[in-house]
């Protein structure tokens, strides 16, 4: 997470609330090679302490779990690159403005009889969002077709122990400077969600 910490003043409120949003992120599980990294959809529960979701059975991940692990979920949000030329003032340098939060804790494998119910619940939270299209259920499943997909995955959940999250929205500059470069941001920004992180810059405190 960047070092500075003006970027990282946001309460811990603000970036569960933003986890739990955006529901998707990289789970990743040092290893004495490179580092194993799985994208995941999960659940965080409102005080932002569990995290729960699935792995694929034959996940490296997954092979890791006869034991609890450590891991890292990083949880990524609106980005943009940032033109010097945006800030309308000189002597400034090209920098990437982006919203991150990392939730750090121990991975356990979860019985196997909780993860229909995780299905449920995760499927629920998704297909609320699409209202008013009726929500898919895993009711709609003929019959033994969900029993068997099921097992090639395993329920898995992480006990969160630390939530750091990073908001560089150019608070380092000052107001009128960075209401220029969100304007530049939003009409002109590469990345994601460029709209949204003109939004957070213009408002960075929320």
């Amino acid at each position: 997470m960047h070092p500075n910490p003006a970027f990282r003043q946001s309460p811990e409120a603000r970036n569960i609330a933003f986890s739990r949003a955006q529901g998707f992120g990289l789970l990743c599980v040092g290893t004495e090679g490179a580092p194993l990294v799985s994208h995941i959809p999960f659940l965080l529960s409102e005080d932002g302490r569990r995290a729960e979701f699935h792995l694929v059975r034959s996940n490296p991940i997954a092979r890791l779990l006869a034991a609890p692990l450590q891991a890292r979920l990083a949880v990524q949000g609106a980005h943009s690159y940032v033109s010097p030329d945006w800030y309308g003032v000189e002597d400034q340098v090209p920098t990437w403005n982006y919203i991150a939060v990392h939730l750090v804790g121990e991975v356990r494998l979860q019985p196997q009889e909780a993860l229909h119910d995780l299905l449920d619940r995760q499927s629920a939270l998704f297909e609320e969002k699409l209202a008013p299209k009726p929500a898919w259920t895993t009711s709609k499943m003929s019959e033994g077709v969900m029993e068997r997909m099921m097992r090639q995955i395993v329920p898995c959940a992480m006990d969160v122990g630390e939530i750091d999250g990073t908001w560089k929205l150019s608070q380092n500059k000052p107001d009128e400077v960075r209401e220029r470069a969100a304007e530049q941001v939003e009409g002109h920004g590469m990345g994601q969600e460029i709209a949204t992180l003109a939004a957070h810059m213009r408002a960075p405190d929320g």
